[in-house]
């Protein structure tokens, strides 16, 4: 046996334990959790398609350039909806997410339906329901930007803690969703820092806080905005 054969048997023998566990349900109990976190987050984004649909509109057919007046895909379930956002960051910055998460969506459906056998569709649960029940009552223009950027910085921040058992308690043979999860982490926190600074240029808000008092040492209690020293309407 040549020197170049015995190379190739020993990249295939340490290839294929991975891609075999990469291909079944995780072990104990990372499979429960990996399955309640896939669930969760495809529900989490679907919520996040209705806001982003709000905020930029919804095309039926998308132009061949792109424009500051593209809108998003609708979503099953909801009528065509026109952009109540005037900014045109703030339009961007749905119409990237709207994307996003779509992606983010299918590969979730993936993994459950691969590793798990579980056919999963989406719902909205009912925090989401509350935050795009703000957007739907915020006034087209000013009110709407306003009440988009504090409403979706706590949509994202949501879903942090979950991610970090996301990216520190998945199987170990799962090194696809880990990957997933540290993406999630990076462009979500992004954009809360966007729209952080988006509240202050445009609404003189310096201190907003995507969580309320000591949420981050407690866990989360709710509600469908963050906190500021101004308060709210």
């Amino acid at each position: 046996m040549t020197s170049k054969t015995l190379l190739a048997l020993a990249a295939t023998a340490a290839v294929l334990p991975f891609s075999a566990a990469a291909n079944r349900p995780g072990e104990g109990l990372t499979a429960r959790f990996e399955v309640e976190f896939m669930q969760m987050t495809i529900d989490h984004h679907f919520a996040a398609l209705r806001m982003t649909e709000l905020a930029a509109g919804t095309d039926t057919q998308r132009n061949p350039q792109i424009s500051e007046a593209e809108g998003t895909s609708p979503t099953p379930g909801f009528g065509a909806s026109p952009a109540k956002a005037t900014l045109a960051d703030l339009k961007s910055l749905a119409r990237r997410n709207n994307r996003m998460q779509r992606e983010e969506i299918m590969t979730m459906q993936t993994f459950l339906r691969d590793w798990y056998g579980i056919q999963y569709q989406p719902r909205l649960r009912e925090d989401s329901r509350a935050m795009i029940s703000l957007l739907e009552r915020a006034q087209p223009g000013a009110d709407f930007n306003h009440v988009f950027y504090e409403t979706f910085s706590r949509h994202h921040y949501t879903l942090m803690e979950p991610v970090n058992g996301c990216m520190t308690g998945t199987d170990l043979g799962h090194h696809e969703l880990r990957q997933e999860c540290q993406n999630m982490w990076h462009s979500q926190i992004s954009d809360i820092n966007m729209m952080r600074h988006e509240l202050k240029k445009h609404f003189g808000i310096a201190d907003y806080q995507p969580f309320r008092g000591l949420e981050p040492l407690r866990g989360s209690a709710g509600g469908p905005r963050g906190d500021h020293s101004g308060g709210h309407d």
